[in-house]
């Protein structure tokens, strides 16, 4: 499997000072070191992002190096795009980040404004595009202006500015999950088949290894109950040999929560995604569960939260993502600790190990798969990014297809309940 080039632009280390704040407060009365710092990190044509920036009152002190406050994944297409001149014959585009004291809101109906500290330039260069791993900035910058007859320094930035590479495997399932579709591998305008995918909702035989699992099947001979529970979905994903090299299945059913007609957080639906036992042949190693439910508001979304399971970790459970995906449009799920470190409530930690996503060596965060799925009713084969430090073998990427296709079953499962069902319909929505 030949993977496609990515690099990934990680800005860390973040720190600010500030000339004057070692009192207690400013002239304007504004405690400088309770008044938030944040900052607005862009990239043309990506989303800008925000982060928070620590303000550091000693000189002597030095942010964290390994911390990461934001990160930028961009492919071939995206760097031809920030090299090329902008509008009115600009230059190429710059890395550009904001700092800010205070938040953006209003008191009392009166709108607050942001007090803009400064600002660092860094122009995007053809050394992004070679492919190796280069700091391209460590340590101090001034950023504001001093006071006009002030022999002070203004502010101070301390950031950490790297690029790696990052190459990634691009997957396809070549038809929406329910149609047992093949699993391909793009690469550019070729396709090559890797998987196939195999989904049913029957009731599980005792001949199937995975009844050793199975703890819900369907009772076809109460079509009602069946229509207020979905369960007994399960994929399985075959290499080219037709051997099964990972599964996916409902270990909790999706039903509506009492007094409404869809699944909520209070009792979500939960697939199991496990691997074969290297071993013991015909058995089943658990690998991680994906919990999912509906979030009712303007717009409806499902939550997925992925659980990676790991005997090493006190409680076998390790949070790796919670994603918001929206209902109507369809969106990503993805496994990226940079991302999910700022947005999940529960901190969420680095793979470190060989027993984590079956990495050959360690790793310190960043990104490790994505799954773009659509929105309900709609015709889905899901595209998946999963990158090449998780892949040792083909085997390794089967797993995450097997996640793929469950967070793609998830917003299925996660549909509303009819609340009263017409005889002789055989759909459970």
């Amino acid at each position: 499997m030949d993977p496609q080039a990515f690099i990934r632009l990680s800005i860390g280390s973040l720190g600010l000072r500030l000339p004057g704040t070692e009192l207690n407060s400013s002239k304007s009365g504004i405690n400088a070191i309770s008044s938030p710092c944040v900052c607005e990190i862009r990239l043309r044509g990506f989303p800008v992002q925000t982060s928070s920036i620590p303000f550091l009152s000693s000189p002597e002190v030095t942010p964290d190096a390994q911390s990461v406050a934001s990160s930028f994944y961009l492919e071939e297409s995206d760097l031809k795009a920030l090299l090329a001149p902008g509008c009115f014959y600009a230059s190429h585009a710059c890395l550009e980040i904001v700092v800010f004291r205070g938040r953006k809101g209003t008191h009392c109906g009166v709108g607050i404004k942001r007090q803009q500290i400064g600002t660092f330039k860094l122009e995007v260069g053809p050394e992004w595009g070679e492919g190796k791993p280069i700091i391209l900035f460590n340590g101090w910058i001034g950023i504001g202006k001093s006071k006009q007859g002030s022999a002070k320094p203004g502010a101070e930035l301390h950031l950490r500015v790297k690029l790696d590479p990052d190459p990634r495997y691009m997957f396809q399932f070549e038809d929406e999950t329910r149609s047992s579709p093949q699993i391909v591998q793009l690469q550019g305008t070729f396709k090559q088949p890797i998987f196939s995918c195999k989904f049913n909702q029957d009731r599980v035989t005792q001949l199937d290894p995975l009844s050793n699992f199975w703890s819900h099947s369907v009772d076809s001979s109460d079509q009602d109950v069946e229509r207020r529970e979905r369960k007994g979905w399960k994929v399985k994903i075959h290499d080219l040999s037709g051997s099964v090299v990972a599964a996916a299945f409902i270990t909790t059913p999706f039903v509506p929560s009492s007094g409404c007609d869809w699944v909520a957080k209070s009792n979500p639906g939960a697939w199991l995604i496990v691997r074969p036992d290297a071993c013991r042949p015909e058995s089943w190693q658990p690998w991680g569960k994906l919990e999912a439910w509906r979030e009712r508001g303007i717009r409806d979304s499902i939550c997925c939260r992925f659980h990676l399971l790991s005997e090493g970790q006190e409680g076998g459970e390790i949070l790796m993502s919670e994603i918001l995906i929206n209902a109507e449009k369809g969106g990503e799920f993805f496994i990226d600790t940079d991302r999910q470190v700022k947005a999940a409530a529960t901190p969420v930690p680095s793979p470190q190990s060989s027993g984590d996503f079956a990495a050959l060596s360690p790793v310190h965060g960043g990104f490790v798969m994505s799954s773009r799925v659509q929105g309900e009713g709609k015709r889905c084969k899901p595209l998946v990014q999963l990158a090449m430090r998780y892949v040792t073998c083909v085997e390794d990427a089967a797993i995450f297809m097997a996640l793929a296709a469950a967070v793609d079953l998830s917003i299925e499962a996660c549909r509303p309940f009819r609340r009263k069902v017409r005889r002789g319909n055989r759909h459970s929505w």
